[in-house]
């Protein structure tokens, strides 16, 4: 079962856009502890408490202690409701249950024995599906993770619920034998176009400069044959 979470709580007389904000401005988070067919009841936590506690992996899968007034309600986390912009905790309800009280909740899943895969070892990539479970049970049998082994799995294999071990009397809310998780074959991107672009490139301006090397070597051998034509043609009519 998942380790208790205490939050200390006041009650709240007013309910409303306006009593919210004030609450607020005294840097508390309003909220409503609902369930086990008793009536709402409205209070206020103080906001760095509540965000500690809330930033927890398993928070929404582990029963919570909030007293109030010197009485304790043992409840399950259902909303920690967020400011948009600021990233701060703006509102947060809670779910009264009592000793027979079954609920869904999501389980966190965690991959052990990563080293012992030979599809990772050999560049495989996990992909994972599904990075927590939802399940049915009694509130005070909510396992705080579950575990799925990596062991001898291969690139192709896939990890279904059927291998994970679950508690007696914790049910997925799925029926049919779901994914979890594969091991995906390594995804390569080597970058040729760039290299051969570039390698094209010099070969071309290799060629741009024989060729003009060629003419001008040309140009310069063929003036003196020029000019001794013309040598050649005034000896003649000397003659």
């Amino acid at each position: 079962m998942a380790e208790n979470v205490t939050l200390a709580a006041e009650r709240r007389d007013r309910a409303g856009k306006g009593a919210a904000r004030a609450t607020r401005r005294s840097d508390r988070v309003p909220g409503v502890i609902y369930g086990d067919k008793k009536p709402p009841l409205l209070i206020s936590i103080e906001q760095r408490a509540l965000e500690r506690v809330a930033s927890k992996e398993s928070f929404f899968a582990r029963l919570a202690t909030v007293t109030v007034d010197g009485e304790s309600h043992r409840v399950l986390p259902r909303e920690v409701q967020l400011d948009p912009v600021k990233d701060r905790a703006i509102h947060c309800d809670f779910l009264r249950v009592g000793p027979k009280t079954r609920i869904t909740v999501a389980v966190p899943i965690h991959f052990e024995n990563e080293g012992a895969s030979p599809g990772l070892k050999r560049g495989g990539v996990l992909n994972v599906v599904r990075h927590a479970v939802e399940v049915y049970c009694l509130a005070d049998s909510i396992p705080e993770l579950f575990t799925a082994d990596l062991t001898g799995l291969d690139i192709g294999d896939s990890i279904h619920i059927s291998h994970v071990k679950l508690p007696e009397g914790v049910k997925p809310t799925i029926a049919r034998d779901f994914t979890i998780a594969s091991i995906a074959a390594p995804t390569v991107y080597v970058e040729e176009a760039p290299v051969a672009a570039a390698a094209a490139e010099g070969e071309a301006a290799a060629a741009g400069a024989e060729g003009a090397a060629a003419p001008a070597a040309g140009a310069a051998g063929a003036a003196p044959a020029a000019g001794g034509d013309k040598g050649g043609d005034k000896k003649a009519e000397k003659k």
